[in-house]
Order: structure tokens, then sequence, then C-alpha cells
């Protein structure tokens, strides 16, 4: 059995060194408010540097950068998912933020007035705890994943990182969501490849195109930004549809996949003698097959009753009104529809610091009129 280790106690605790994380970390300084990041990968950036290799951002270089700190590229470029990795790390290093790294929180839970947690054998309490991390966080995998014939190479989106990774010979794509379009096209190259199930719509207008890189994003932004939002009826009508429904695809287009070669079938809907089963009874012999079937939240070491029936957190723009001084950032339309993107991701982490700046200084002025109190009794 691990030994505990005695607390370390810290005013605010930030659980996540991604882009919300140091977003959270950056305002916290600048109020300059004590406080810890902790993070479970080995080196800041690596929640991107960890997707497959040819991934590149959706907006461009002169949206992609956070509080206080240019993105270090051609304003109008798209940039790669490892110069968004070296641009976290660089920026945790040039405002000194106290991140520590290989430090995953297994739970999380109250004692008293205070938020206690626990990273295997090490301890940490604290007032305020800022939950920094996005909706997607488990691999989602279907239950007829087990059934495959096990010479089949399986692997989920999280895994994949190249075609070398795959065997010789066919590949079955599952899910067309953004993750699966982009690997559809980047193993058709060098494989004959297949990609099941149905897009959620696409955008009519390429993104790299002048239109796309000068005009549109502008306008998209601006609407994601300031119209569907909490704040207004239209983005409070529209919050519900946006937390469970597939994007619709961004950079690859329905005539892009079949110029790839690639072939459309229907959804998998199970598996006849190890082999992926189709819809209309179609059975697929292939020699790779590659899940892109989303993700789970993956809060379930949070020991505190802060979750609806589905397992979203109950909030308001982050704020749990359940557990005072617990906060949410990261999360799909946390605000607006910008919310869990690079560029908009910074709004919120403003909004949730002046949160707990708010409730430092009401509980700080309560311990002052406390002590006042009972020197006056005395």
């Amino acid at each position: 059995m691990k030994k505990t280790q005695s607390s370390q106690n810290i005013e605010t605790i930030v659980i996540g060194g991604g882009q919300a994380g140091l977003c959270v970390g950056y305002y916290l300084a600048k109020r300059r408010l004590p406080f810890l990041i902790l993070d479970a990968h080995r080196r800041i950036g690596d929640v991107w540097r960890n997707r497959w290799d040819s991934l590149r951002l959706f907006t461009p270089a002169r949206y992609d950068a956070l509080p206080g700190l240019r993105f270090p590229a051609r304003a109008d470029k798209f940039p790669s998912k490892d110069e968004m990795a070296d641009y976290l790390e660089s920026y945790a290093r040039h405002f000194r933020l106290p991140v520590q790294m290989g430090v995953k929180v297994d739970r999380l839970w109250k004692e008293g007035g205070r938020f206690v947690m626990t990273a295997g054998t090490r301890r940490f309490e604290c007032k305020n705890v800022v939950v920094a991390m996005a909706n997607y966080q488990m691999p989602r995998l279907p239950d007829l994943a087990k059934d495959i014939d096990p010479s089949i190479r399986q692997l989920h989106s999280s895994e994949y990182r190249n075609p070398s990774q795959l065997q010789k010979g066919e590949v079955l794509v599952v899910g067309v969501g953004n993750s699966g379009a982009d690997i559809s096209i980047d193993v058709a190259a060098s494989h004959p490849t297949w990609l099941s199930g149905k897009e959620n719509g696409h955008i009519p207008y390429r993104i790299e195109g002048f239109v796309g890189r000068f005009l549109m994003v502008r306008l998209i932004r601006f609407i994601g930004h300031h119209v569907l939002s909490t704040s207004t009826p239209v983005g409070r009508k529209a919050r519900p549809k946006f937390l469970h429904r597939a994007a619709p695809l961004l950079r690859i287009k329905p005539n892009d996949l079949s110029d790839a070669g690639i072939e459309r079938v229907p959804r998998v809907v199970g598996v006849r003698n190890g082999l992926p089963l189709l819809e209309y009874n179609r059975t697929l012999n292939v020699r790779n097959l590659i899940w892109c079937t989303g993700y789970d939240p993956g809060f379930s070491w949070i020991d505190l009753p802060v979750f609806d029936d589905v397992g979203d957190p109950l909030h308001e723009r982050g704020v749990v009104a359940a557990a005072p001084g617990l906060y949410f950032l990261g999360l799909q339309f946390l605000h607006s529809m910008t919310s869990a993107t690079v560029s908009g991701v910074g709004r919120d982490a403003k909004h949730i610091v002046k949160a707990i700046a708010s409730r430092t200084q009401f509980s700080a002025r309560k311990e002052a009129w406390s002590e006042h109190s009972t020197e006056a009794a005395a």
C-alpha cells in the first residue's frame, strides 16, 4: 500500500497544463495570486505533440495566440500541432508559470472548507481548484471492438500517429468527424481505405483559400465568440445542440475524400466472423481499423456532486455554485462556441480568475472581521 505524503497547501491549484490551464496561470500571475499548475504529461504541449503527425490547426496563427504573447509564425499560416506544442511550452517559460509535470490527479474531494486531491502518493490542499481540461479525455470505443479478429490492427484516433503503424492492406476508418476525415486522407496515400459513417455537414469554403483565411475566419470567430454565447438568447438556445453533436468538416470536403480514392461505406453495426459488419449486411475484409469515435469526459476522479445526469459539469460560465471554489475551463461551449478553442479560452480564463480574486478578497475580509470581533470580545 502506497503511503501518502504530507499535504502541500496552495491557495489555488490548476489541474491541466494545456492552453486552458496556462491562460488561468497567466491571469492569476497578473493578479499576484499564489497558484500551482499540475499536469500529467511529461512536457508542456504534449497533449498536442501526441496527436497524428499531419495535424494542423483550423485557424491561422493570428488567432492562435494566448493572452500576452503572440504566436511566432506568419499571421496567415496554419500552424502544425508541434508548433502549437512548442508555443505552449515557450508561453509557460516566458511568464515563469509554476507548472509541475508528471503529476496525474487521481481523486478530488472536499474536507471541511478545503479541496483535497491526491496524485499517487502526493496530496494537495487548496481553497480554489480549476479543472482546466476539455470534455474529451477518455477514448471511446464501441463494445463490438472486442469481437474484432485479433489479427486486425485496431487503433483509436488518440493512438494514431502515421501510416507506419499500420499493417499492409486495407484500412477501415470509422467516424466521419474532422479526425476521421483527416486520418483517412493521411492513410489513403499508402493503403486502400474505406471510411464508415456520415459527416455532420461541411463548411462551404476552403479555410486556406483567400476568402476563408482573411474573411470568413473573422466572421465565424465573431459569431462564435459574441453571438453564440450564453449571454444571448440565440446562444442559449443553440448551446444544447453544440454540446453533444459532432462539428461539421472544416478542412476536408466530401469531394476530397473521393478524389483521394477513399470509398465511403455505411456505419458499422456489428461483427461477423471477426470482420466489421456494415449496415445492409456487408462485411469488410480489412487488415487495419481506426476508430475515430470520439471521447468520454473522464471526470470520474472528481468525487463531488457537481454533474448532471449525463455526466456534464453543472456550472455557470465555469463557476460551480454547488461547490464554491471549484471552476471548470476548456469545456465545449462553456460560455460560447469558441470556449474550447485556442482563440476563445483566454476570455473564459479571465472571467474565472476574476471570480477567484473576488472570492479570495471576500475570504480575507471575513477572516479580518472575525479576528476583529474576537479581539473586541476579549
